[in-house]
């Protein structure tokens, strides 16, 4: 989709609670914790880097789509509109590399892999962006960009090419703390460049590559232009919310920021950045050979489960993956599904109720997201307690409590999405869950034939597995023992 001017969109919407905004966020611009008040009375706006389009997406890639789908819940439920743009870099130096490796059109390589990371990003609960918009749709508007900053005094052509002057921009390297001596763009060498420190906005064209035609020849875009036009484009000059990994701080975010500004436009006004997943200690990354695919995930844990993995450290933490830290987060997902489906068994229908004081406090310290897990598991931990003493009434009222939490953190187990009727099973549990059910089914056969040593059998041999079998007015509910 391509546009000149700013657009205006219908925002998610979902408010049910009234307006409140007690949000405080880390910016990395300002090295602080800042109150957050949008540009817009009651729309926040968001521009979060999305996924070059090189390859099959990993853990490491959908740790920060969570992140910030998990902050734009928070902001909804507080009453606000969000738009939230999550671009595509589908023309990037990888891409047209790793296709021609694979002899297939640049085009299709990202197509292909650009669906990958869509198809990743619904697995896991993310809420569709506002809209994702191409690199390649939007060349009209980096070409304005570039004018602007060329006419600034900001920018220069040289043989094609087009480069921003660093040193024509006061406060370069305030983002990310560089010092001007020190910056290193890790860009090849070009003859044009007036200063080694000065990065590409435009690169000429070179045989057999895609190009767009320009006031400076035909040639590609450079990855920091990209995000530039495109935030601009749908945000408009002034938004509220920047995200990205913390590898983006320097050079992608800081270069951003530099011709943004430069161009005389305000940009973003909070910075964030979240951390990454680590593998004995090194970034993952598809160089290193050291990535974990959410295809591969998938195959061994179901999606919320995975999900819950990602979203219950600080976004600011680094995670350091393991096959024990993730069975861990699973079996902290299934001791809150497990109690909401045991209340709704013994006690009714459960209902979405309203989120803790403790928990809304959490989340508006930056998004602390270990504290509002605690919540959670307290709460779940005094729902139970209420059901052992059959109080139905208060365990309904923990429960409900509990919904509302994992709705805002996008994990309730009872929600369409990841009921089990929503098919996120993986094989190995709908495995278990079918030799369970038969066991069921021959010890309520049993009871009703009044063979109850067959019945307490099928009830031992469930109990030997680690199965609790509960029975209430719904029939019986079964559950796997937490150890």
């Amino acid at each position: 989709m391509t546009c000149c001017n700013t657009v205006t969109a219908t925002p998610l919407t979902r408010t049910p609670y009234p307006f409140r905004v007690a949000l405080h966020l880390y910016d990395t611009a300002t090295r602080s914790v800042r109150e957050f008040h949008p540009a817009r009375s009651g729309t926040a706006s968001m521009y979060v880097c999305g996924a070059t389009v090189q390859g099959i997406p990993h853990i490491g890639h959908i740790r920060g789509a969570l992140n910030y789908d998990v902050l734009r819940r928070w902001l909804v439920h507080s009453g606000l509109d969000v738009l939230m743009v999550r671009n595509v870099t589908d023309i990037d130096d990888k891409i047209l590399t790793k296709a021609a490796e694979a002899g297939r059109p640049w085009w299709e390589w990202a197509a292909t892999h650009e669906r990958a990371f869509e198809s990743a990003y619904e697995s896991l609960g993310c809420l569709p962006a506002s809209i994702s918009p191409r690199a390649t749709g939007h060349v009209t508007q980096m070409v304005e960009l570039m004018r602007r900053l060329i006419d600034g005094g900001h920018a220069y052509a040289s043989g094609g090419d087009v480069y921003f002057s660093v040193k024509a921009f006061d406060g370069y390297g305030d983002l990310s703390g560089q010092k001007l001596d020190e910056v290193q763009q890790g860009e090849t060498l070009a003859e044009g460049k007036r200063d080694p420190r000065d990065f590409t906005l435009w690169k000429s064209a070179k045989p057999g590559e895609p190009s767009w035609p320009t006031p400076w020849g035909e040639g590609r875009p450079g990855w920091h232009l990209e995000c530039s036009a495109m935030a601009t484009a749908y945000l408009g000059p002034e938004f509220d919310i920047h995200g990205g990994g913390i590898d983006l701080v320097f050079p992608h975010h800081e270069n951003e920021r530099a011709q943004s500004n430069a161009a005389g436009d305000p940009f973003a006004r909070f910075w964030l950045h979240n951390a990454w997943v680590t593998m004995a200690g090194e970034k993952m990354a598809k160089s290193l050979g050291n990535t974990v695919s959410i295809p591969e995930m998938l195959k061994n844990y179901r999606a919320p489960e995975l999900r819950y993995y990602l979203v219950q450290p600080h976004y600011r933490s680094t995670v350091e993956y393991s096959d024990g830290a993730v069975a861990e987060a699973a079996q902290g997902y299934r001791r809150i599904e497990q109690f909401l489906r045991r209340t709704a068994g013994i006690a009714g229908e459960v209902h979405l109720g309203e989120v803790p004081k403790d928990f809304a406090a959490a989340l508006d310290d930056d998004l602390a997201t270990p504290q509002a897990f605690a919540v959670l598991h307290n709460t779940v931990r005094d729902g139970n307690a209420a059901l052992d003493a059959a109080d139905k009434s208060k365990a309904l009222e923990f429960a409900a409590s509990v919904r509302a939490m994992t709705d805002v953190l996008g994990l309730d187990p009872l929600s369409a999405r990841w009921s089990e009727a929503g098919g996120n099973e993986t094989p190995t549990r709908q495995a278990l869950s079918d030799l369970v059910e038969g066991l069921l089914t021959e010890r309520q056969q049993a009871r009703a034939e009044k063979d109850f040593a067959r019945a307490d059998a099928a009830r031992d041999r469930l109990q030997q597995a680690g199965i609790v079998v509960e029975d209430t007015p719904n029939g019986p509910q079964w559950t796997v023992k937490d150890v």
